[in-house]
């Protein structure tokens, strides 16, 4: 037990001791591929979480019986110290790029959607799956132990017994697991809390176009609550935590429980996805944050509490949802971006990563695999996503994911 508490000490304090007594370099996280060291990577030991230098170095100081790493456009990394004979000169990360589909619970649920994603999955050589863990309704699908869940209603649809042999079935086929989270669109929440409710400027409880009523992000019990949930996702065994509407309701005629300024709003999406972050450190998983593809060129919060730069300092990967569709007003030169497919989703990527000056790994977007509904364009399918995907690959992202609200994809083939 002594000796492995010192080789904890000494594998990573700042000037590794060496058996015979000299002196060597912090260790150093690299690409398994290039040998290039991999900047910004998060290293975590016990409740210790530091970031690589733009040489990949990294120090920490202390003990601990597990060294976990991680950095978008890598896989993930976990193993035991006492694994470690001598003191490390570098530690390598694979690179990995996410090629996900998208299920709701209840197409998880489905064996028909189910079983066509994951022949679509493995036509395409596709290697993920985005999984709702709170869709848009507010419901969690699963037993978790939260008692703030289950006193507001969002147990009520449990669809899965064991949600961690379903994670444990699907990790087996090798597809990596993403949890996506509605944050701030939580119909159960505000209901059961109207307190914390986003308010109607005309009295009452806000709600929007579907009826449904949103928290105030201004309230951290609500921060809190998804911080509960993202937990009970990365405990059932999801590689990643992805949070939707993380963003204030895009309504003028609402109030809520402090003056909602541009930098009031960031300061609380941020300050929600930064606290997640750092309570979901121990169990090593991707955080990700999505954004409005329009957050990429807007200088402003977008009404909504959404900057590009801001979000990008709060999570691992940034996810702009970049639907040709949802640019109702077009960009720069491409009014009709039903007919610009590559030019929206390459020149969006490219306009935020000029903005923030970050590696374009640090980005991973939605792409368009639903009928257009703003321009008559028809259907995207198969040739439609290939360009999408040609797009984002282009630009260099961590990946991609495709969006379809009906679960339902192409049967040909849209990507190698």
């Amino acid at each position: 037990m002594k000796k492995k508490l010192c080789m904890s000490l000494l594998i990573l304090v700042g000037a590794l001791v060496l058996a015979g007594g000299a002196l060597a370099a912090d260790p150093q996280v690299t690409d398994a591929q290039t040998k290039g060291p991999i900047a910004g990577a998060l290293v975590t030991l016990s409740d210790q979480q530091v970031r690589a230098g733009k040489d990949g170095a990294f120090h920490l100081e202390g003990a601990g019986e597990t060294l976990k790493l991680r950095a978008p456009g890598y896989a993930r990394r976990e193993f035991a110290t006492s694994e470690l004979s001598d003191p490390p000169a570098e530690i390598a990360l694979t690179p990995f790029m996410v090629k996900a589909l998208y299920l709701s619970s209840y197409g998880l649920a489905s064996q028909k959607l189910r079983e066509a994603a994951l022949e679509a999955i493995k036509l395409n050589n596709l290697n993920a799956l985005v999984i709702d863990v709170k869709g848009d309704r507010g419901f969690i699908p699963f037993k978790v132990d939260i008692p703030l869940a289950e006193e507001v209603g969002a147990q009520k649809t449990i669809l899965f017994k064991d949600m961690k042999a379903i994670v444990d079935s699907l990790k087996e086929q090798g597809l990596y697991l993403i949890a996506r989270i509605v944050v701030f669109k939580d119909d159960p929440l505000a209901a059961a809390k109207p307190q914390w409710a986003v308010k109607s400027k005309g009295g009452g409880v806000f709600r929007d176009r579907e009826k449904l009523r949103w928290v105030d992000p201004f309230h951290q019990e609500a921060w809190d609550y998804n911080s509960a949930i993202a937990k009970a996702a990365a405990a059932a065994g999801f590689d990643e935590v992805q949070f939707d509407y993380v963003r204030f309701a895009d309504n003028r005629k609402v109030g809520f429980a402090k003056p909602a300024n541009q930098d009031s709003r960031t300061g609380a999406i941020t300050g929600f996805l930064k606290a997640a972050h750092q309570a979901l450190a121990p169990y090593n998983v991707m955080v990700a944050g999505d954004i409005f593809g329009y957050v990429m060129w807007n200088l402003d919060d977008t009404g909504i509490g959404q900057k590009v730069d801001a979000v990008l300092d709060a999570v691992d990967v940034v996810c702009p949802m970049l639907y040709p569709s949802g640019y109702q007003f077009g960009i720069p030169h491409y009014k009709n971006p039903v007919q610009n497919t590559y030019e929206i989703v390459y020149l969006s990527l490219k306009r935020a990563q000029e903005r923030t000056n970050a590696n374009p790994l640090r980005f991973r977007p939605w792409l368009q695999a639903f009928r257009d509904y703003a321009f008559r364009g028809g259907d995207f399918k198969e040739e439609r996503m290939r360009i999408q995907i040609e797009a984002s690959d282009k630009f260099g992202a961590s990946g991609w994911m495709f969006w379809n609200p009906r679960n339902v994809y192409p049967t040909g083939k849209f990507a190698d």
